[in-house]
């Protein structure tokens, strides 16, 4: 038994037409045929069985599909070998090779006799045909054997996602007593446990089920989380449960859209994906789980039987073939376990949509990518995928094209009025009042939109968009996850210029992407960010940036934290804290906050949807981050 690509199963089929079209006499012309036929369901032809009794083709694909069994939605691939040719007889050898769910092949010899009359030559019909082991009343019966799925694993090898004890928890309807009062129990319960679990359905289940006296599934719960609660429902008569194994992390949340989820297959998924998956099949949701799942599920391994009946009525399981599964390859991450609870914990108590991501400036890696939870089954990964305007996180792209074009340096005074206006439109600064003419560090440090407006028109039309280039913003990059690097728009008019300048109009981007960019200015090199590490990513060097521009932004972006928008930070314990705040228009009356930052080998982004200021709702996670990871 071996496993073939599909290839190999076309130029079969193609050699087999060949072969009915190329011989049009002798017994290679009635095989060929009859191959054919048996393959494409579209048999012709003349058949006898061994005892010369004629029989017509559709009795003979009745036969073929009795026989077949649990096979016999699937299509062989058969392969013409040789054929021996004596008198008024012949046998022609061929290969079976049956496609079985999951990619797996199923391939045996067999042969057909075929015999010579004054018409022809005529296929010998029996039903070793389709296999030598095969008798009259025979079926083939396939039972599934799961491979045994890969864990994803973090930096350190230990496993994020991996087999964990679970317990199903159900109604055996034949043994409740109290259905009410039973569903009122299970309710609280799960409900000290953090489910709130909407059981209105389950009286109309258990009823439906009553009648076969069907297993009624309720909830999948931990090992440990069904221990809390075992000694308060597990006497409620009527209910039962099943231990067994499910792909988990470590809590229920941890990761959750970074990681996906593991869950028995949809007739949705088995749709999408024919011949793949089969009922009781665990398939990824989401995340890497889904989006890696050939990867991880490896592939199933099969028991093949004959099914033979027995003079008493019985039927016998004669065993045939064993086909062993192929366990899943692990998928190596570089997600850091503490660091990634780290900022989970640090964004818990964000009630809005919020992300966390933090880069290892040194090698690029992405210690933790988080998201706070939402009440979807497979949550948007914000930190990843978010599509938005970057605010004033986005002076820091400006400031590094304004330097390295020479436009400033950072002693440079340059104008902050209240307000500017720019082809009729009018651009406010977050704070009130004329600031006048001051060190463009400064307006660096209190981030002042009206300057960088006026500093846009300094630029070259396509300025800031190769800024955002050399920071990785729109470039083509893959960390092994789907992830949006960013578009910002170059040329434009001289207002276009000057939102974009900071970080409004089209210019978009993602957590990660910031996250990547503010680490190539801390790091002083632009570096794609990496995700997954096995299987490996392509090798890359880092590319310089200006010595003398990044020493200037280390210094500005200093400042912000020690004189401007992220004085919060200034005390965070450890290495000193780098960093610009964003507060950034996203439509009427939304506006969302930023922060992007360093300490010490650590780059991170913080956004806060409809977060309204930069300083007052992604500051303060960011703080709390530093100070847990301080211990």
């Amino acid at each position: 038994m071996s496993r073939r690509p599909l290839a190999a199963g076309l130029a079969a089929l193609l050699l087999i037409g060949l072969a009915a079209c190329s011989r049009s006499e002798g017994p290679q012309s009635a095989a060929a045929a009859f191959l054919t036929g048996w393959q494409s369901g579209d048999l012709s032809g003349r058949y006898v069985t061994d005892a010369g009794d004629p029989l017509s083709p559709t009795e003979v694909a009745e036969a073929i599909a009795e026989l077949a069994g649990d096979l016999a939605t699937q299509s062989p691939t058969l392969t013409m070998g040789e054929i021996t040719e004596q008198g008024d007889s012949a046998t022609a050898e061929f290969t079976v090779e049956w496609p079985l769910p999951g990619g797996v092949t199923w391939d045996y010899p067999s042969a057909v006799q075929l015999t010579k009359d004054q018409d022809g030559w005529r296929v010998v019909w029996e039903p070793r045909v389709v296999h030598p082991e095969l008798s009259a009343g025979d079926q083939l019966r396939l039972q599934r054997r799961p491979a045994h799925r890969g864990e994803i694993l973090a930096a350190d090898g230990q496993p994020l996602l991996s087999a964990r004890p679970v317990t199903v928890v159900g109604i055996w309807p034949s043994r409740v007593e109290d259905l009410d009062r039973l569903v009122t129990e299970l309710t609280g319960a799960l409900s000290s446990l953090g489910h709130e679990l909407d059981l209105s359905d389950l009286p109309d289940r258990v009823a439906d089920a009553t009648e076969a006296d069907l297993f009624v599934e309720v909830v999948t719960l931990r090992q440990e989380e069904y221990d809390r609660i075992a000694d308060r429902i597990g006497d409620l008569p009527g209910i039962t449960t099943r231990p067994t194994e499910r792909q988990l992390a470590p809590t229920r949340t941890f990761a959750r859209a970074l990681l996906g989820t593991v869950g028995d297959v949809t007739a949705e998924v088995m749709e999408r994906h024919p011949g793949v998956y089969e009922v009781g099949d665990q398939v990824g949701y989401g995340g890497l789980s889904e989006a890696y799942d050939q990867h991880l599920r490896g592939t199933p391994g099969y028991t093949v039987t004959i099914a033979r009946p027995t003079s008493d009525g019985q039927v016998d399981d004669i065993a045939l073939a064993q086909i062993d599964p192929v366990a899943g390859t692990a998928l190596h991450i570089t997600v850091d376990r503490q660091i990634q609870q780290t900022a989970e914990t640090a964004l818990a108590v964000e009630s809005r949509p919020a992300a966390l991501v933090a880069i290892r400036i040194s090698d690029g890696a992405m210690v933790a990518v988080a998201n706070t939870q939402g009440e979807e089954a497979y949550p948007v990964n914000t930190a990843l995928t978010g599509a938005v305007p970057p605010g004033s996180t986005f002076k820091m792209v400006s400031a590094y094209q304004l330097l390295a074009e020479g436009v400033v340096t950072l002693d440079t005074l340059v104008e902050c009025p209240a307000q500017v206006t720019v082809d009729g439109f009018t651009i406010r600064n977050a704070f009130p009042g004329d600031q006048g003419k001051i060190p463009f560090r400064d307006a660096v440090a209190i981030s002042c939109n009206t300057a960088f407006a006026l500093l846009s028109a300094e630029l070259d039309d396509d300025g800031l968009a190769q800024a955002g280039a050399a920071l990785g913003l729109g470039e083509d990059w893959d960390p092994g996850l789907a992830t949006f690097t960013g578009a910002v728009p170059t040329g434009g008019s001289a207002l276009e210029q000057a939102v974009t300048a900071f970080g409004q109009g089209e210019t978009q981007v993602s957590p990660a992407a910031m996250a990547a960019a503010v680490a190539a200015v801390a790091r002083g090199a632009w570096l794609p960010p990496v995700l997954v590490t096995e299987p490996a990513p392509p090798a890359v060097e880092p590319v310089p940036l200006p010595e003398p521009v990044v020493a200037d932004l280390h210094d500005a972006l200093r400042r912000v934290v020690t004189h401007g928008t992220a004085s919060a930070l200034a005390h965070v314990p450890g290495e000193p804290v780098y960093g610009k705040t964003g507060t950034a228009e996203a439509g009427p009356e939304v506006t969302h906050a930023w922060f992007i930052g360093w300490q010490g080998d650590l780059a991170v982004a913080v956004f806060v949807e409809d977060g309204r200021s930069g300083s007052q709702a992604a500051v303060p996670l960011a703080e709390r981050f530093f100070r847990a990871l301080a211990g």
